[in-house]
């Protein structure tokens, strides 16, 4: 599940590197409810998740379901996992639930956040310092608008049930949106594997000049647990 204003594209590293090691992946976008994106709330969005991973998503014989979140995927990751049961959790810079303080601060969003419509090419490059020039184009030019009130209801805390399965939780040592320590929190919160990944930026884990390594860590974590 991507990030805010973002979609499946920011899995691209990652999907090359997981499909290389036999590993299926799937990167949909969270869209729009019916009413429109000013009318959309982090439950719309949850339910899309619950829709793409539940039990009658995928009928392969004998495949294990892997959740991946960032951000406000990672949030909406975490949310569905206990009911949903995948066979292990990633949880890449997420936006903390309920129970960890302190919680996001910031000014209220605005209905729509205009991510999209007032994307720049420098704004891209403060967001990614961590990203080289061909990655901040990419996303650059794939950046969209976003719930405001997704957002606000993620950020306010959205009460999660931990789920039994292994969790690895991935934070960015540079990450000025959800700190590294609120990451580490929620990991001994919920029995998770930890990792502190020096010199990246909050997207960096995903679109960083280091994400392919970084995947390769994230999916050698996910076989070993599922050997």
């Amino acid at each position: 599940m991507h990030g805010a204003g973002a979609g499946g594209w920011e899995w691209a590293i990652w999907a090359r590197v997981f499909t290389a090691r036999g590993v299926q992946v799937r990167a949909p976008d969270l869209v729009a409810a019916r009413s429109g994106l000013a009318a959309t709330n982090f439950a719309d969005y949850r339910q899309q998740v619950r829709d793409w991973i539940g039990p009658d998503a995928d009928d392969t014989p004998g495949a294990q379901r892997v959740l991946a979140g960032a951000s406000l995927g990672g949030l909406l990751a975490l949310s569905v996992a206990a009911e949903v049961r995948p066979a292990a959790l990633i949880l890449v810079t997420p936006m903390p639930p309920a129970l960890i303080l302190p919680r996001l601060s910031g000014e209220p969003y605005p209905e729509i956040v205009r991510w999209g419509e007032q994307r720049s090419i420098a704004g891209t490059r403060r967001v990614m310092p961590d990203a080289d020039d061909a990655a901040c184009l990419f996303a650059f030019r794939r950046w969209r608008d976003e719930s405001g009130a997704a957002l606000e209801q993620a950020r306010r805390g959205v009460t999660v049930e931990f789920p039994q399965c292994p969790i690895l939780v991935l934070a960015s040592e540079r990450d000025t949106d959800v700190p590294a320590h609120v990451s580490r929190e929620l990991a001994v919160r919920c029995g998770a594997d930890f990792e502190l990944l020096a010199g990246c930026s909050h997207v960096g884990p995903l679109l960083g000049v280091r994400a392919g390594h970084i995947a390769e860590r994230a999916v050698s974590w996910v076989l070993s647990r599922l050997a």
